[in-house]
């Protein structure tokens, strides 16, 4: 059925993957009644896939520009998404963006520009690309308790891990496939060393709990250290690693973040996602787990979330944040453990890793793929010497849950209860 309502006039702010991949699905969607009037850019001189006469360079002006009915935004630089976003609410504009470097950073300001001014912000495209989380988490799930919301939130990431288990690959010749595929940034920091997820989890934390977190204080490891040797270990275990982003609810009802590299059976649904895929499960506290699959990255995908929020501000849609008001403290490392694999190919470093981490040098291990170590470390350890282990080219890989201190890795649920 058409459209009848008026054309909705988008500004689009940035023309790379996601805002070629929004243009083009708009395009191909005219029945919807949007028009993308004005798009800007910031270079001049790079080889579009449009006609120069449809490019301006100066995003101020879309910001400014009264004819516009929303704003898309979908560059990649953080602070230069924040001042043109925070710009537009404060002229009570509705904005998507898809930038979630700078909303992890900026949330609480965004959230609060809305209400002075009464603009309006959605950013489903930020978190998992096409999995619809955000707005799940927002509506569906606004008023019931959560036990967790964890997943892969990465799709580099998890495109190298894949190909390193299908072939015995090590990570540089995984990883430079990623890049050729286009899975991969040219600089990868911020997907291999879990930035990416730890940005996405901070998002997720306000509409899942309602608090606001700052991004630097989540423990975030990537897998710049991982080796064929640790996925062949894995595999023997019949697991698989995965890296994996999560918000739990402790038995003390305090809310934790962590985003590392975990060792994963069949028994959980995203030991089955793979290559660019992104998977998030959530444990309700009525409703029981569910479990969300989709592409986390991509063009069209990510492009499809963008449209989807864009027909959201004009229906009206506003996120209602309604856990904010109940929530619940924030425990993100203090008295905090997790049962961990260490690995390093020089053993000496590896021995004084471990009185790092305040691990016991009993704790070493040598098999057929080399010498390793597992034990229960402190999260207080791993955050201030994650530096070090990612300058050293350190493993670490979780291999349980996040739990309590004083609670014994076989406890019970009961005893754990008991024991917080």
């Amino acid at each position: 059925m058409k459209n009848e309502e008026a054309p909705l006039r988008i500004g689009l702010i940035g023309f790379g993957c996601v805002g070629q991949g929004f243009y083009d699905v708009v395009q191909q969607r005219p029945e919807l009644g949007l028009v993308i009037t004005r798009i800007a850019v910031k270079s001049p001189d790079k080889p579009r896939t449009l006609p120069a006469d449809r490019f301006s360079f100066q995003a101020d002006d879309l910001a400014a520009d009264p004819a516009l009915d929303v704003l898309v935004e979908v560059i990649d630089d953080a602070a230069e998404a924040f001042r043109l976003v925070s710009a537009a609410l404060r002229r009570g504009r509705r904005v998507a963006t898809a930038n979630k470097a700078m909303l992890a950073r900026h949330l609480p300001e965004l959230v609060q520009l809305q209400a002075d001014f009464g603009g309006t912000l959605l950013y489903e495209a930020a978190v998992c690309g096409s999995i619809p989380i955000i707005r799940t988490l927002d509506q569906y799930f606004s008023h019931e308790p959560l036990r967790a919301v964890s997943g892969i939130f990465n799709g580099s990431s998890n495109y190298v891990l894949t190909r390193m288990a299908e072939d015995g690959s090590d990570y540089g010749s995984a990883l430079a496939e990623a890049q050729a595929q286009g899975f991969a940034e040219t600089d990868p920091a911020l997907d291999m060393g879990a930035f990416d997820p730890r940005s996405k989890a901070v998002i997720l934390a306000a509409h899942a709990y309602g608090v606001f977190l700052n991004p630097n204080e989540v423990l975030n490891l990537g897998i710049e250290g991982i080796a064929a040797a640790d996925i062949a270990r894995a595999a023997a275990l019949g697991q698989k690693i995965k890296v994996v982003a999560g918000l739990y609810r402790l038995p003390n009802g305090r809310v934790t973040a962590v985003v590392t590299p975990q060792l994963l059976g069949p028994e959980s649904p995203l030991y089955a996602v793979e290559r660019e895929f992104n998977g998030v499960v959530l444990e309700a506290e009525f409703a029981g787990p569910q479990f969300l699959h989709g592409r986390g990255a991509g063009g069209h995908p990510t492009g499809s979330a963008v449209l989807a929020d864009v027909l959201a501000l004009r229906r009206g849609l506003r996120y209602g944040y309604a856990k904010r008001a109940t929530a619940p403290a924030v425990q993100l490392t203090e008295d905090l453990v997790l049962d961990a694999y260490v690995r390093h190919p020089d053993v000496g470093v590896l021995r004084e890793v471990l009185t790092w981490l305040e691990l016991d040098p009993e704790a070493l291990r040598t098999d057929a793929h080399g010498t390793y170590a597992t034990g229960a470390v402190a999260l207080e350890q791993l955050q201030a010497w994650r530096a070090e282990l990612r300058q050293l080219g350190v493993f670490v890989a979780r291999t349980g849950e996040v739990r309590p201190a004083a609670v014994p890795a076989d406890a019970s649920a009961a005893a754990r209860a008991a024991l917080v």
